[in-house]
């Protein structure tokens, strides 16, 4: 979905604002080191520090540009599916993601709003395989793609403990300048992101994917619309605990 249909009002109010004020503040900064190094003051390193945060800043004022177009109504918008839920009285969680890709697939040959979405296998115990499929990571999202979703093969794939987290997002580093702010990928930054505990977003994950599968179940064999909405309401009630919703 193009930002300009469902976040529009937020590059607006939000993140346009914060790329204008620092690339004015940082630019004006900028220009009074160079002045105070015209007239002798040792600041390079100083000011070599803020030129890096502006360029970040420059990179931050068009990490969204990709994912912005004009729409003036449901022709203009594209939708990539990486996989179906549901169709007339049947829920798809018991098809593999070759099923699902291939039915995307189809659905993008006959136009529309469904584009094609890029996808490949990953053999996991091939190294050449991994590294391919990391390269073509790069390639999508220096090209202005958001990133990937890995997922296993089985749409609900059960480990050692269970059932494993049915799909991971793994973003662009320009895409996660959006999330994370202009300056995110700093050294000083990126260790502190990295040290954040994960563990309770994957448990919530899981669970809000139990309450998906059973509200799609219960949608689909035409139960009463509050038992659909049971789920529903749980799945609110459970993003209103305390965690960053940015993990």
């Amino acid at each position: 979905m193009p930002w300009s249909a469902k976040a529009g009002a937020l590059i607006e109010a939000q993140y346009a604002p914060v790329a204008a004020s620092s690339a004015a503040g940082l630019g004006a900064a900028i220009d009074a080191m160079r002045r105070a190094e015209a007239g002798g003051a040792d600041i390079a390193a100083l000011r070599a520090r803020f030129e890096d945060r502006a360029a970040r800043t420059d990179r931050y004022a068009r990490a969204w540009e990709p994912y912005v177009w004009p729409v003036s109504g449901v022709d203009d918008l594209r939708v990539a599916p990486f996989h179906v839920l549901a169709s007339e009285g049947a829920v798809h969680f018991d098809r593999d993601h070759h099923w699902h890709m291939g039915l995307a697939d189809r659905m993008a040959e006959a136009g529309g709003v469904v584009t094609p979405t890029r996808w490949r296998t990953v053999e996991l115990g091939d190294e050449a395989d991994c590294a391919a499929a990391a390269a073509w990571w790069d390639e999508l999202t220096a090209g202005g793609g958001e990133g990937m979703v890995v997922k296993p093969l089985d749409f609900i794939h059960r480990g050692k403990k269970g059932v494993i987290q049915p799909a991971l997002k793994v973003r662009g580093r320009e895409y996660l300048r959006i999330i994370y702010g202009p300056e995110y990928d700093a050294p000083e930054h990126l260790e502190r992101l990295r040290e954040r505990g994960l563990g309770g977003k994957r448990n919530l994950a899981l669970r809000e994917f139990a309450l998906g599968h059973e509200a799609l179940t219960r949608f689909v064999a035409r139960e009463p619309l509050r038992r659909v909405h049971e789920c529903v309401f749980a799945v609110l009630a459970l993003e209103s605990e305390p965690i960053d919703p940015r993990l």
